[in-house]
């Protein structure tokens, strides 16, 4: 579970920072942000796995923006779905988790959390923040998606986030319901916009993908850790 909970904070950090840096700056900060993180991999007993995260990243990097959509499209998500699950299969929740399982497992409002699951919560969440616009974006890439359509369905870079934060959390937490109306609520808000559609739907269309992709996106997070934790 450390593993996939490693690759996602990779790739997650690495999209972060690619947003909003570029050149020189970028490089320094990437730098900095894996010479910072791979002590704590180590403390937790699992440098190699920090390792292998960047390795993820650099694949992700190489075949994913942070502006445009690439000829690549949902190809790298699906593989990097393939390689957390695989990570998740093999490694569950482990015995020994290094110096640091010194002051874990912590108590919680909802129950022990291990090092382990901490690291993959982490990594989830991070993930979510600006992952999933790349995703969500890559996505909508093969769609006749007016460029209307994207300024009239303004705030989805800051509302997709957020949106796929409370999937996640209703998810894990078992609030089924709230999660519901969280989603239904989105479609409420939303709903005077799409009705003043043109006769394309282009604005219905990118509503209507990349509301699914995204939630999607977080339900699979969610079922990540939780069938970490379960192992």
């Amino acid at each position: 579970m450390i593993a996939a909970g490693l690759i996602l904070l990779a790739v997650g950090a690495l999209d972060l920072a690619r947003s909003r840096l570029t050149g020189v700056r970028l490089g320094i900060a990437l730098v900095l942000l894996g010479g910072a993180l791979l002590p704590l991999a180590a403390w937790a007993g699992a440098a190699a796995w920090w390792f292998a995260a960047v390795g993820a990243a650099a694949v992700w990097a190489a075949t994913t923006s942070t502006r445009e959509p690439t000829r690549w499209g949902l190809w790298p998500a699906a593989l990097l779905g393939l390689v957390t699950a695989v990570a998740v299969a093999l490694i569950g929740v482990r015995e020994g988790q290094g110096p640091l399982e010194r002051i874990w497992p912590i108590e919680s409002p909802l129950g022990v959390v291990s090092l382990d699951l901490a690291v993959a919560l982490v990594g989830s969440l991070v993930f979510l923040v600006e992952s999933g616009n790349v995703i969500v974006r890559a996505s909508l890439r093969g769609g006749v998606v007016a460029a209307a359509a994207t300024n009239a369905l303004r705030g989805g870079r800051l509302i997709g986030p957020l949106e796929r934060i409370l999937v996640f959390a209703l998810t894990l937490t078992g609030a089924f319901t709230l999660l519901a109306a969280v989603l239904a609520a989105k479609g409420i808000v939303r709903f005077p916009e799409i009705s003043r559609d043109d006769e394309g739907g282009d604005r219905a269309e990118y509503f209507l993908v990349g509301s699914l992709v995204s939630w999607v996106v977080a339900l699979a997070a969610a079922f990540l850790v939780w069938w970490g934790s379960a192992a």
